[in-house]
């Protein structure tokens, strides 16, 4: 798996790359939006994601049943162009929004839906693109954002294994090996039974580049484990209030919980740690108090070792217990006193 630096922070290192998306969540409220992205910095992230569309360069404004939303989502009654009208980030905001984010120390980099918002995040100077999962089946498209050399994060919601496999060869076609990978479900929140986290590990295998999460669910633990699966990012939408409402509110975390998860997600870093079977100072101190071979009777000199008065008891500063069969019947060299550890010069 080859890592990948996007601006200072390495991609597929041993500390994930979290990303707070704010989606719609500025509910066209410049200042919230600004809000947000302190938020993120509070909540311990490393990067804020943007959107970059608008209601026509994305959809048409068109009423018929093709652009009708009704698949059973929390967006179900109204129209695709009517979603986004409400749900896009005003382009004139992006590039102040990007200066505050690094003034924050926050990364600052966005998904683009169409040709045009890619050559304006390129003047804006991203330092990456993420592809929207409703996008990877658009391979020129992904040849075009790839084509720009910078790191690439695809995130996987609707795609079949022939999709992603298509999306990643489009990208290394134009020469663009900078490549990751988000499982994701696309459903909004995301039931716990559709998020199948194990395929975090195959598709690292499948496909030999980094791998994340996007998460939609309202979950710290999802995240948790997609770290200890092997995920190197983990995305999730970021609001101040879900109760302020908006398109996205309501699969989205506020700071909080957001700071949750990333001390969480913080915490298991470290406790994944490497293999190894070395222990640590205190675990050899412990070994301390493991069993071992003691007499557990007063013995005189001559005497033979029983069951009755040598025993594997704690603590560890007597012969390893597997000598037990080598010292039964045998006979005391000298007096031992009850709680004597067991050695080899005692026995005759």
């Amino acid at each position: 798996m080859n890592s990948f630096y996007i601006d200072n922070k390495e991609i597929g290192g041993d500390r994930t790359f979290v990303i707070a998306e704010l989606s719609a969540n500025h509910n066209q409220d410049f200042d919230r939006a600004v809000e947000i992205i302190k938020a993120a910095k509070w909540a311990g992230a490393d990067a804020i994601k943007l959107q970059t569309y608008t209601p026509d360069t994305i959809t048409l404004d068109c009423d018929n049943e093709y652009f009708q939303i009704k698949q059973g989502t929390i967006w179900d009654g109204t129209t695709l162009h009517k979603l986004y009208q409400g749900a896009y980030t005003p382009w004139d905001w992006q590039p102040k929004l990007k200066k505050i984010a690094e003034e924050e120390g926050l990364i600052c980099f966005s998904s683009p839906f169409d040709y045009t918002s890619v050559d304006f995040l390129e003047k804006m100077d991203v330092p990456a693109y993420k592809i929207a999962s409703f996008e990877i089946n658009d391979i020129p498209f992904i040849e075009y954002i790839a084509s720009k050399g910078k790191p690439v994060i695809m995130s996987t919601g609707i795609a079949t294994l022939k999709d992603i496999e298509e999306a990643v060869n489009a990208c290394r076609r134009v020469g663009n090996n900078n490549i990751a990978l988000l499982k994701c479900t696309s459903a909004y929140p995301s039931p716990l039974e559709d998020i199948n986290l194990r395929v975090i590990p195959n598709m690292k295998e499948t496909f030999d580049i980094v791998v994340g999460l996007s998460d939609h669910t309202m979950s710290n633990t999802i995240s948790l484990g997609a770290v200890a699966l092997g995920a190197k990012i983990v995305e999730k939408h970021l609001t101040l209030r879900r109760e302020d409402g908006g398109p996205d509110s309501k699969f989205s975390m506020e700071p909080e919980e957001f700071k949750s998860m990333v001390d969480g997600i913080r915490e298991m870093e470290k406790a994944l740690g490497k293999v190894t079977y070395q222990l640590t100072e205190k675990q050899r101190n412990s070994r301390e108090h493991s069993r071992s071979l003691f007499v557990v009777k007063d013995i005189k000199s001559g005497e033979k070792f029983t069951e009755e008065n040598v025993r594997s008891i704690r603590p560890g500063f007597g012969m390893e217990t597997k000598y037990i069969d080598d010292i039964i019947g045998r006979e005391a060299k000298v007096d031992i006193e009850k709680g004597t550890p067991m050695s080899w010069d005692l026995i005759r």
